[in-house]
């Protein structure tokens, strides 16, 4: 079984934070641009999200 992986303090208030903080701003210039619905970008962030999960995930899901 592989071990959990945690990000360190100082990755949580950097890469992570400014990571996190430009995904929200892009969604946001996506919905302002196309008027789409919060819908549209959940399902866009999950396609974006399953080119990240394992094979093994994504033969389960």
């Amino acid at each position: 079984m592989n071990n959990p992986y945690s990000f360190s303090n100082d990755q949580m208030n950097g890469i992570v934070e400014d990571t996190y903080a430009n995904i929200i701003k892009e969604c946001e210039n996506l919905k302002r641009n196309t008027n789409c619905p919060n819908e549209q970008v959940v399902a866009l962030l999950s396609v974006i999200a399953s080119n990240f999960a394992t094979t093994r995930e994504k033969s389960e899901n």
